[in-house]
């Protein structure tokens, strides 16, 4: 039976690294809303700085995964990106009850999420 202990130490892994993704994305918020209050910045360099956010958070979580699973870096990393969006989805959907029109958006915050996460793992 050492297959079920495979799974959950490699799922405690990957939520490990997710949870730090997550947590570098609060740091960055945090100092985007600093930037915002201070400097005033406007909606477009808000914007682009939250598509940084999501770039640095999911390249660094997809490291991390790739560093601590050791084998097929990318798809580990590919896949932090996934549930990192996944997530974020979620508590979207959940906060706004809704899904809203905009679905390309979405899909483009989907492409960036698993590249930078796979480009992470493939760079551990």
């Amino acid at each position: 039976m050492k297959y079920p202990v495979t799974y959950i130490s490699q799922s405690l892994k990957m939520m490990r690294a997710l949870l730090v993704s997550y947590v570098v994305t609060a740091l960055f918020l945090l100092l985007t809303a600093a930037l915002v209050y201070r400097a005033g910045l406007d909606e477009s360099k808000v914007q682009i700085a939250v598509i940084l956010i999501y770039i640095v958070s999911c390249f660094l979580g997809g490291f991390l995964a790739g560093k601590m699973m050791k084998t097929r870096k990318f798809l580990w990393g590919g896949l932090l990106g996934f549930l990192y969006f996944a997530v974020m989805l979620l508590v979207s959907v959940a906060v706004n009850q809704e899904f809203g029109d905009a679905v390309t958006g979405v899909m483009t915050t989907f492409v960036i999420c698993t590249v930078s996460g796979m480009a992470g793992g493939m760079c551990a």
